[in-house]
């Protein structure tokens, strides 16, 4: 590698570091604010949470890096033709297709991050995640034992607990069954344990009352006990058993679907196909976006006002490539026999880059020829 091409790379490598944790910082504190919300407010611990926000993580990269890779492509770029320096190259004889090269080995370094995460540690972490998400929903005590919270585990369900001793006992206990509209039953207990017999979580209540009111008569019975044993589980809606979903499934299994995939995952053999081609797809856009930011900012003179017009031009033709990205996704889905339309946004793109470069190596083609002068 020519030592331009080195430090060249090195300027991106290291302007593409920043903007990749800027961005993940960001994408990641949003995710993060939503998963404490709900997670906090489960009654979960804060070791969840960190689990939770290190599995959603690799999803949140795969998002960032291609931006990061076009802001730093087209940073460096414009620093370096401020400071002059791609004109000192350019004049030593260097094209436009030369000074890209540099450019083109930093998009397929951040190709192949961007294939780590497509094709293994986003759908390791997604499926990881869900998992957990399935215990936590089936965790009846993180649900349910929050001191000094009204809680709604279901719907026309409220339960609260006023303290939880060191020893388990919960203390002053409340609980309200609104579920059915004829029949609203009050359960209240100065105490209560949790206890599990043969697999079922039951609520065992010490001195405590019931009130039943009857809707319909407007009459209400109360009723003292001693002791009494209320069934918990059904107070949380256990999910049913499913198969993987299509973000779970490793690329081969995508790109070779069988019937029985077909019904674990509830998709169509043109949504799999779709959605493995695009995992490749994806990866090369992380490319096209260094280029098209590299390649863009060539086009045009030289101006005291900066290159605003060519970073605005170059932002449109990220939208642009997006844009046939999501209308080429839908056609492969449509139709399985239309699988390679997932890579019309990258084919796409690299045209553009191909043709930016070749206009900027003959910058004359598109200006308007001044006519001679007369001669007086």
């Amino acid at each position: 590698m020519a030592k331009f091409d080195r430090y060249f790379l090195s300027q991106l490598m290291v302007l593409f570091g920043f903007f990749s944790l800027v961005l993940v910082l960001i994408y990641w504190i949003n995710r993060a604010v939503v998963l404490f919300d709900q997670l906090i407010a489960d009654g979960q611990s804060a070791g969840v949470f960190l689990e939770f926000t290190a599995l959603s993580l690799p999803s949140v990269i795969r998002l960032a890096l291609p931006l990061a890779a076009f802001a730093a492509s087209i940073y460096v770029t414009n620093r370096m033709t401020t400071e002059s320096e791609l004109v000192v190259v350019q004049a030593t004889g260097f094209s436009a297709f030369r000074l890209a090269r540099p450019v083109l080995y930093f998009g397929l370094i951040v190709a192949v991050m961007m294939s780590v995460l497509m094709h293994y540690l986003v759908p390791l972490s997604s499926a990881r995640l869900a998992e957990r998400q399935v215990e936590i929903s089936q965790n009846l005590g993180a649900r349910l034992l929050t001191e000094g919270e009204f809680v709604e585990p279901v719907s026309g369900v409220t339960f609260y607990i006023r303290s939880i001793t060191a020893l388990g006992e919960l203390q002053d206990i409340f609980l309200s069954d609104t579920r059915d509209p004829e029949r609203q039953v009050t359960y209240t207990a100065t105490r209560a344990f949790l206890v599990n017999d043969a697999g079922e979580t039951q609520l065992v209540m010490i001195d405590g009352l019931v009130q039943v009111l009857q809707a319909e008569t407007q009459s209400l019975s109360t009723t003292a006990f001693d002791d009494f044993a209320y069934n918990i589980g059904s107070l949380i809606a256990t999910p049913q058993e499913r198969g993987r979903r299509d973000s779970h499934v490793s690329t081969w299994e995508l790109l070779n679907p069988t019937p029985e995939l077909l019904v674990e995952t509830r998709r169509s053999k043109a949504q799999l196909l779709a959605r493995g081609h695009d995992r490749f797809s994806q990866s090369l856009l992380g490319t096209v976006a260094a280029l098209l930011g590299f390649a863009t900012l060539l086009i045009g003179n030289f101006s005291r006002f900066g290159v605003w017009r060519q970073i605005l031009a170059a932002i449109l033709l990220i939208i642009v490539v997006k844009a046939m990205e999501t209308a080429g996704l839908n056609m492969a889905r449509g139709n399985e026999g239309l699988w390679f339309a997932t890579y019309l946004p990258a084919l796409a793109g690299f045209v553009i880059v191909w043709f930016l470069l070749f206009w900027a190596t003959r910058p004359y083609l598109f200006k308007r020829r001044q006519p001679d002068e007369a001669i007086r």
